[in-house]
């Protein structure tokens, strides 16, 4: 599922659980978010994932929301690189930030 900006300031007392900042190729990233027992893709209102320029631009977008932990993703072609059988890795993960509790 998607949801965009402003659906995030329209929604009272928002607490997001976890903040996935996906590495790309081409050096972008776009932002997952985990709310509840759903997973949200920012989004533009035309429905088109965000992209944006860095993990730290994602962070100053997202800076004025309850943002319980914060994870870099990404994804290895450690594999495919050194000549090997693509295979079913599971990515990088580089926590940011977490609230303690």
């Amino acid at each position: 599922m998607r949801i965009t900006l402003e659906e995030l300031r329209d929604t009272k007392d928002l607490v997001v659980d976890l903040l996935e900042i996906l590495s790309l190729e081409g050096q972008q990233y776009m932002a997952r978010l985990v709310i509840g027992d759903q997973t949200l893709l920012l989004s533009d209102a035309g429905g088109k994932t965000a992209l944006f320029r860095s993990a730290w631009q994602i962070q100053d977008t997202l800076g004025s929301f309850n943002i319980l932990e914060t994870q870099v993703v990404h994804p290895s072609a450690y594999h495919e690189m050194v000549g090997m059988a693509p295979a079913d890795i599971e990515p990088m993960r580089i926590r940011i930030q977490r609230q303690r509790q």
